[in-house]
Parts: structure tokens; C-alpha cells; sequence
């Protein structure tokens, strides 16, 4: 048994539903979560993330396959059995229970003496910042006040791990940037294991150790931030981490040769036929026609304040999007054709 692993997850299937009707919401799912990491589940809606979180938690009991909690099977282990702790994306704070009341619940329940338990609160709430508000009840708190409560609470009873359900979504973008910091700063100062699950790829790819992407029950690929968007290992995965452009082309001798005509020089591995080129709009440089890849015409250009994008068609009519600095942007307007620089190794060579 490896001591470094927190949770496993082994061959997990969870099927809703019967007959024809019937859904894998999991899909043989395999992964390993280390201890101390902050650890991402990454998809979109209905890809299967929640109901793995919930497996761990104990809320769901998978069809078939395993769950792990340090080396130990605890697939058919009730929830309050379980190491495991919980932040729901609902706070689901007690109305009736001060600050200091909710995050004492859970070690009420565990019969903590008067003692521990004013002693565990206050050091948890000094964690999150909220000594001063212990006695405040939830309905005068903020939301960002009430997200730090809730994981007060949770992290209170000291769990191996730590799940979190798209906490921050119900939260304002500069209030959840905030609490992106405020996440990682806790879980790097605990040293417990955060399974976070998220829709938004920034908030993975800013705060996690690895991340888990995952699609229609399945995980597609697992990886640190920049494996996942350097090296992404389908076009599922290029296109649900950051911005990208989708160029069409068949595998030839020399390399790859676009529906434009223009061939590029790359490895192409053990792709043959279709494939599809992968490429981020900020690999891609502008310069006078000719001097580039490829030569496109400018469609518009969108000024973003640091960054100016400009959209492009190749003669394929493909448009692709450019990403430069706008103190650098090259002075275009539409129908102004241009050349398109960039290095060849930054192109992923995909299934199409």
C-alpha cells in the first residue's frame, strides 16, 4: 500500500437508472489522490464529478468498483464513518447557531469536551480570519463570510480529507477570486487533501496541485495545470482547458497539410489520416505577409484592456484567433491581411 495516497478510486461505476433508461454517471473511473495535494475535478455539467465527490463522501454507494480512504476499502462505510468532510455549494449553515455554534457542531456530535471545543473553534475561526465574528448568527454574515463559516466547520473536526462541492460559485467574481486565495492558503497551512470539484477551468488551473478532466462519466486525463493545457490528450481536453484553435489536416510525408494547401513540418506520432491541429491564441504572433506560417485576413479585432484579440480567416475560411499584448498588437483593421508566426513545437497534433 502506498502511504502517499489519501483516496483511491478503483474501477468505479454508478449507474442511475434501469434497462434503457439506465446512465453511467460514472464510467469505470480510476484515479489516485495524494495526501496533501489540492486536487481538482474538472468538467462540465453532468460529466460525472459531483457523483465521484459523492462516492467519497459516502452519499452515493457506487454499482460496482472501490473507494479508498488510506489504503482502507470504506465503499460501504456510512458517511459519519468516514474521514471525510464535506462544503456543499449551499453553505447549509444553522440560521439558529452563532458563528462559534456551527463550527462546534461536528465536534459536539463527536462529544468533544467544553474545553477541546472552545479551543478548536477559536483556532479554526483564527485560520479563517473570523475570530471577531464568532458570536454573529449566519443572516447577519456576508456570503464570502458565510463560505469561511462553512469551511470552518469542516475543517474543524481535522479530516483527512476535505471535498468541496462548487463552494464559490454562488459568489461574486472579485469575492471568489479572493476566496480562490484564501482556499489554497488554508489547504497549503492544513495540509489536508481538498478534492475540489469545479466547472471553471481558471479557478482549476490556478489553484490546483493536479487536475482530473472528465466528460460523460469518464476521466479523460489527469495532470498538473500546465500538463493539462500544454499537452492536452484529446481535443475534448484542448478545448474545455483555455481558448484554443482547431486547424483541420491529413497526415502526409513531410508532416501535415492543411485544408488550406500549406503544409507544416510537425510529428505527427502515431496519427495517420484526419487530424487536428491544436493551437493557443497566445502562441500566435502577427507579422507582415509572408514572413509567418500562414497568411490570413483580419475579420475584427477586440481590444481587452492588457490584450488585444485579433480574429482571423485563413483561405479556407477557418478564423482563428490571435492573443498579443496590446502595447505589442500589430496596427489592423479589417480585411488588412497579415502573416501568422509561430513555433511549430507549440502545436498539439490531436484525434479529430
Amino acid at each position: 500500500m502506498d502511504q502517499n495516497i489519501a483516496v483511491e478510486a478503483r474501477n468505479t461505476i454508478k449507474t442511475f437508472g434501469q434497462g434503457a433508461t439506465a446512465v453511467n454517471a460514472l464510467d469505470d473511473v480510476s484515479i489516485t489522490i495524494r495526501k496533501g495535494e489540492f486536487f481538482t475535478l474538472l468538467g462540465p455539467s453532468g460529466c460525472g464529478k459531483t457523483t465521484l465527490l459523492r462516492c467519497i463522501a459516502g452519499f452515493e454507494t457506487p454499482t460496482s468498483g472501490q473507494i479508498l480512504l488510506s489504503g482502507a476499502d470504506i465503499t460501504g462505510t456510512p458517511p459519519n464513518q468516514r474521514r471525510v468532510n464535506t462544503v456543499f455549494q449551499s453553505y447549509a449553515l444553522f440560521p439558529h447557531l452563532s458563528v462559534a455554534g456551527n463550527v462546534g457542531f461536528g465536534l459536539q456530535m463527536l462529544g468533544k469536551s467544553r474545553a477541546e471545543l472552545a479551543r478548536t473553534v477559536a483556532d479554526v475561526l483564527a485560520l479563517v480570519q473570523l475570530e471577531a465574528l464568532a458570536d454573529r448568527y449566519p443572516a447577519q454574515l456576508s456570503g464570502g463570510q458565510q463560505q469561511r463559516v462553512a469551511l470552518a466547520r469542516a475543517l474543524a473536526p481535522a479530516p483527512e480529507v476535505l471535498l468541496l462541492d462548487e463552494p464559490l460559485s454562488a459568489l461574486d467574481l472579485k469575492l471568489r477570486k479572493a476566496m480562490q486565495g484564501e482556499l489554497k492558503r488554508l489547504q497549503s497551512e492544513t495540509g489536508i487533501t481538498f478534492v475540489f470539484v469545479t466547472h471553471d477551468q481558471e479557478e482549476a488551473l490556478t489553484m490546483s496541485d493536479r487536475i482530473g478532466v472528465m466528460s460523460a462519466g469518464k476521466l479523460l486525463q489527469v495532470g498538473t495545470p500546465r500538463d493539462i493545457y500544454d499537452r492536452p490528450h484529446n481535443r475534448f481536453v484542448a478545448d474545455f482547458i483555455g481558448e484554443t484553435n482547431f486547424l483541420n489536416a491529413t497526415v502526409v510525408e513531410a508532416g501535415v497539410r492543411l485544408d488550406t494547401g500549406d503544409v507544416l513540418a510537425l510529428p505527427t506520432g502515431a496519427h495517420s489520416g484526419t487530424v487536428s491541429l491544436a493551437l493557443r491564441p497566445e502562441q500566435i504572433g502577427l507579422t507582415t505577409p509572408g514572413e509567418g506560417a500562414l497568411n490570413a485576413t483580419v475579420v475584427e479585432t477586440t481590444y481587452f484592456g492588457t490584450d488585444t484579440h485579433v480574429h482571423l480567416r485563413l483561405s479556407d475560411t477557418t478564423v482563428v484567433v490571435a492573443r498579443v499584448p496590446s502595447a505589442q498588437a500589430v496596427q489592423a483593421t479589417k480585411g488588412d491581411v497579415l502573416g501568422l508566426r509561430f513555433d511549430t513545437s507549440a502545436i498539439q497534433v490531436l484525434a479529430p
